[in-house]
């Protein structure tokens, strides 16, 4: 089987249920809080490993209480220890999220030790990035560590998949390095300063395959063969934390597996329409024989 290295974040998600999302300098009641596990990079990783992918993940935790519950969680799931580094003198990441009865949400993310993998610790486990058939990044980590990644990566001929989330511009250098770009809207008008076709940019910056998340409308793949929308399945809706992660990690498990990416999508379409019918991050992701492919 083939290999997949996910770099990115890990954090601690504290989930208050509320009736709405509160407007600027208004609080709202909720009935309490959970705590469960998150980080775009976490999720995603956890995704890809229930999908039955074979994953390194790498990551940064603090050396405390969290962290402890991180590592022992991700050894649980199935992920080497060894490449679960921990920072002693920060905090582990953490993300404060509220989600209205409609599944809507909105999170505020703390770092902490995620901020904290550099481009050294990347440089370090070169032959694991070399080793790999598709590495996945995000951008919830410093951007050294993930540009150098990135080149690592495609300098080696790895695949490498980036979901640009938080959106931010990206430098041309490693758009370059891009085998697959997986934006939602907002972030593909972000990353082409809202070009008229945001995906038809990205492939003139050098990324090969450009997969739009569209939402309740589906998914569109772009590249310089084929366009094709992958409709989304109707659901009721709970909790949409971790649906894109859930998505982009499933896409690449299917990927390493070698179907091919146009049913790799439909399998994290229903991947993802699982997740957001469950509350919480990697609570919510749903394992391979869930999707009945």
């Amino acid at each position: 089987m083939s290999r997949l290295v996910v770099i990115g974040s890990s954090n601690m998600d504290l989930t208050a249920k509320v009736r709405r999302i509160p407007l600027k300098g208004e609080t709202v009641m909720s009935d309490g809080v959970v705590s469960s596990f998150g980080g775009k990079g976490a999720n995603q990783a956890v995704a890809a490993r229930r999908f039955g992918a074979d994953v390194v993940f790498i990551t940064k935790v603090g050396a405390d209480g969290f962290g402890e519950e991180m590592k022992r969680h991700f050894i649980n799931e199935g992920l080497p220890e060894r490449y679960i580094m921990v920072q002693d003198d920060v905090a582990s990441g953490q993300a404060w999220i509220c989600v209205q009865d409609s599944g809507e949400n909105a999170i505020v993310v703390i770092p902490g030790a995620n901020d904290c993998l550099t481009a050294d610790d990347v440089s370090a486990l070169r032959d694991v990035i070399e080793d790999a058939d598709y590495l996945l990044l995000q951008l919830e980590v410093p951007m050294e560590a993930v540009e150098t990644a990135a080149r690592i990566a495609y300098e080696a001929g790895v695949k490498v998949v980036l979901n640009p989330a938080p959106a931010r511009q990206l430098a041309d250098s490693l758009l370059r390095c891009l085998y697959l770009i997986t934006p939602n809207q907002g972030e593909a008008m972000l990353l082409t300063d809202n070009a008229p076709d945001p995906a038809a940019a990205l492939m003139d910056k050098g990324v090969e395959n450009v997969i739009i998340t569209l939402g309740e409308e589906g998914s569109v793949l772009r590249n310089a063969h084929k366009e094709l929308l992958v409709p989304s399945l109707k659901v009721d809706a709970v909790d949409t934390v971790a649906a894109g992660d859930t998505y982009s990690g499933t896409l690449c498990a299917a990927l390493c597996e070698g179907f091919s990416i146009e049913d790799a999508m439909a399998l994290a379409t229903k991947a993802s329409a699982i997740s957001v019918t469950r509350c919480g991050a990697q609570a919510s992701i749903p394992y391979r024989d869930e999707l009945n492919w």
